[in-house]
């Protein structure tokens, strides 16, 4: 279920079949000890008993792995009182000196889990703060957001959003920093970061934007990087007035966003290019704002090129598109589920790039009242 401003993570290890992969040790131990006891003395399946507590210190504490040595020690004495010439203190030696083995090892492994989980504790905190939950609703303005990090076992990366309800009306920010992963997160975070404190303030999208401007290229400048152009990011800036009727989009360098209008799927490209943020001083600070029709209940979905860009095992682009047109009227919610489901399969599970998307559908017409200016 997608959640308003929560991003979604891939499966938890093991699925379904965790149970099964717990008792493993268990398995393994009564596997060698029915071979151990059916089979000739001769094949000697009891010399790999060992192998149970080696495979119980990557699943199990400390403690079961060691009862588990010791009932694989029992198993071996049992053996040598059927079996006179199995070489058990050969095999009972390598038991223990397993178990001792496998036992510190697990107890490494717990450490190890120990601060993973407290690194994941910082980095869902972190996501809390960058990407912080929106509102499922704003005035009449349904808002729903899909976040997915491209590096593995990543909370945060490179794409972000956010929405605010100023009293300009509601107004939404998407983009990219160059790169994808925690080497973007920094940058990201001055570009959202600059756009809370700005939203609320600024008169129009082009003020917005241009503090942005100064507030990646002041990033740069402190991150010290070799090559400070690496730091720039995609943009696009939206706002839904309170009278209704239109929104207003200033695209920097982003892919356009896709609006659904009385069943038709429409591209909205800019009709003047703006340059990404941080480049202005190559390519020119000269920012278009265009203006289109959005009346009640038109959609209009916001994404990164990640989503675009998704490909098949053939190298073909995700027909974003095309897709929409064939999944017909759907909620925010709905289309954002389903975006999240066919992307993952399109790309057969490997996602090369961060992905973040909005789906905004404009309610029915009422009296608005815009909130109070702090």
């Amino acid at each position: 279920m997608i959640r308003s401003g929560r991003p979604r993570h891939r499966r938890p290890p093991y699925g379904g079949r965790r149970e099964t992969v717990l008792l493993s040790p268990l398995l393994l131990t009564a596997l060698i000890t029915g071979l151990a006891f059916a089979t000739p003395r001769e094949i000697a399946f009891s010399r790999l008993l060992p192998a149970a507590p080696a495979l119980a210190a990557a699943l199990w504490t400390v403690l079961p792995t060691v009862l588990l040595g010791v009932f694989c020690l029992l198993v071996m004495i049992g053996l040598s009182m059927v079996y006179s010439d199995l070489g058990t203190p050969y095999t009972a030696a390598a038991i223990i000196a397993v178990t001792l083995a496998a036992a510190y090892a697990s107890h490494l492994r717990l450490q190890r889990e120990e601060i993973l989980f407290q690194v994941r504790l910082v980095a869902d905190a972190a996501q809390k703060v960058l990407l912080r939950p929106l509102p499922s609703r704003i005035q009449d303005v349904e808002i729903e957001s899909l976040y997915l990090a491209a590096a593995e076992h990543a909370r945060i990366g490179g794409d972000f959003y956010e929405a605010a309800d100023t009293m300009y009306g509601v107004r939404l920010l998407i983009g990219d920093v160059r790169g994808k992963g925690l080497q973007a997160v920094g940058a990201a975070s001055a570009v959202i970061n600059c756009f809370r404190e700005n939203a609320y303030d600024q008169p129009d999208l082009k003020a917005i934007i241009q503090r942005l401007e100064t507030s990646i290229i002041r990033y740069s400048v402190t991150t010290r990087s070799v090559d400070q152009s690496e730091h720039f990011a995609t943009a696009l800036l939206a706002e839904i007035p309170y009278d209704g009727g239109q929104v207003r989009i200033l695209n920097c360098g982003h892919p356009p966003p896709l609006l659904v209008q009385r069943g038709e799927i429409r591209v909205i490209e800019p009709t003047t290019p703006s340059p990404p943020l941080n480049l202005a001083n190559l390519l020119g600070d000269h920012y278009n704002v265009d203006t289109v029709t959005f009346t009640s209940g038109d959609q209009l979905l916001l994404y990164t090129d990640g989503v675009s860009e998704a490909r098949d095992r053939t190298g073909r682009f995700f027909p974003l598109a095309d897709w929409m047109r064939r999944l017909g009227p759907a909620s925010p919610r709905e289309l954002l589920r389903r975006l999240h489901e066919d992307l993952v399969h399109y790309s057969g599970g490997r996602l090369e790039d961060d992905i973040a998307a909005l789906a905004v559908r404009s309610g029915c017409s009422r009296a608005h009242h815009p909130p109070p200016q702090v």
